[in-house]
């Protein structure tokens, strides 16, 4: 064993600047992949191709444990080396401890159906906290340990100096055992702010303005929002959709007997966000049934809604727990319309002239697959799929289609926007 980790430390210089160069390669794809991961823009250009940017993101964090592996077997030379440097010794740390953080909720996420919505939700949070600290904290040090804005003694690159200077840069040289250039010419006065002090300030402060914003309001959304309610009031507020009357909520609704969503609705979509008012929204069912119908909006709400407190957990890791959803049962409208015999899928369509999705006629008839017109008393806002948009509860959010016009009865299979895109048929949640 000893024997290896000798033969692992030889050139132990050059090794550790190979790490820290792949390791900031390894970053950098990182970082890259997931902001378009997450983007709105990205998820509906890249169509299929967000699920192949997704296991790229997956594979190369996979991957990025190695150099960590690798970098713990020289820790001990290098560590001493940092004796007299404690800054250098706190950059360190930090950085095993974003790498670490990252390959571990990464890995949770990864795996989201083996570890439970409980688990994915709390790895996602930290994966983001640690990329919002994270990013910002790699960017300031890769810009400021560039060659030009190293402290001379550090630069490979420095004046002549004077022969006897030379001799006891040696000495000194020797005597730290670090190999690094110690300059001993005449001090002179240094001023109290240098420009490059200046420079990375600047960084500092320009970083701080770009990101700060944005990670304030992740904060606040994900820590500060008890039940998300600010948020889905917001939304609201910017609701595009221009239907009247707004539906009237029944009593269990009203008194939001979920006690109020807990959690924070990410918003994503594949088109743009459509709108809809009284002239171009309605509501179909038809293919192989008995009774085929099509609701205008005042129509629509005039059928029977039930109440019902149900959990909404996203494939991409979060959840928002104890939703009221008031709404019309799917399997009280497939009654209605009466199931022929051949039918054997449900097909839904999105308002969106894009987006389809499906249920066999089982799952269609678990009774807390709902059609829903209201979220926690309120309407549902354009961006989270309102008017009317499919809830299935045991199942990934793909399956609950949002802006739902049209229930199709069909026979034999139809694979959905995402499954056509790598996402599995297999929906169900899991752990609970």
């Amino acid at each position: 064993m000893k024997g290896m980790l000798e033969r692992l430390r030889k050139g132990y210089g050059r090794k550790l600047v190979a790490l820290h160069a792949w390791n900031g390669w390894i970053v950098v794809i990182l970082a890259l992949t997931g902001l378009l991961l997450v983007g709105g823009f990205w998820r509906g250009l890249l169509g299929e191709g967000r699920v192949w940017l997704k296991w790229l993101h997956i594979a190369v964090g996979v991957v990025s444990i190695l150099p960590v592996v690798y970098y713990l077997a020289l820790a001990g030379k290098h560590w001493k080396q940092l004796r007299q440097k404690p800054w250098q010794r706190f950059n360190v740390i930090v950085v095993l401890a974003l790498l670490l953080g990252w390959f571990g909720s990464g890995v949770l996420l990864w795996q989201f159906k083996a570890v439970g919505p409980r688990v994915s939700n709390a790895a996602l949070t930290v994966h983001d906290l640690l990329t919002w600290i994270g990013l910002p904290y790699v960017i300031f040090h890769s810009l400021t340990r560039t060659k030009w804005l190293k402290e001379p003694a550090r630069r490979s690159i420095k004046p002549e100096v004077h022969p006897a200077a030379a001799g006891k840069e040696t000495e000194a040289r020797a005597d730290a055992g670090a190999g690094e250039k110690q300059h001993q010419g005449p001090s002179s006065p240094q001023p109290v702010y240098t420009r490059r002090a200046f420079i990375r300030g600047a960084i500092g402060v320009g970083l701080a303005v770009t990101v700060g914003p944005t990670f304030l309001k992740w904060l606040g959304s994900s820590l500060g929002n008890v039940g998300g309610t600010r948020s889905v009031d917001r939304l609201l507020e910017e609701n595009a959709n221009r239907l009247v009357p707004n539906p009237v909520p029944l009593p269990a609704s009203a008194q939001v007997v979920g006690g109020g969503a807990q959690g924070h609705f990410r918003v994503y979509t594949v088109t743009d966000i459509p709108s809809f008012s009284n002239e171009n929204w309605s509501f179909t069912i038809d293919g192989l049934v008995s009774n085929k119908f099509k609701w205008s909006w005042e129509n629509f709400l005039k059928l029977e809604r039930t109440v019902q407190v149900s959990d909404f957990h996203c494939v991409t890791g979060w959840s928002v727990y104890k939703n009221t959803w008031e709404g019309i049962p799917l399997r009280v409208l497939l009654k209605k319309a009466g199931v022929k015999p051949g039918a054997q899928t449900v097909k839904f369509y999105s308002g969106d002239g894009v987006y389809t999705d499906t249920l066999t006629l089982e799952q269609a008839d678990m009774e807390d697959v709902m059609v829903a017109v209201l979220h926690d008393s309120k309407p549902i806002p354009s961006d989270l799929g309102g008017p009317v948009r499919l809830i299935v509860p045991k199942m990934y959010a793909y399956k609950s289609v949002k802006w739902l016009t049209r229930v199709e009865l069909i026979e034999g299979e139809h694979v959905g926007y995402w499954e056509q895109r790598g996402y599995s048929n297999d929906a169900w949640v899991g752990l609970s």
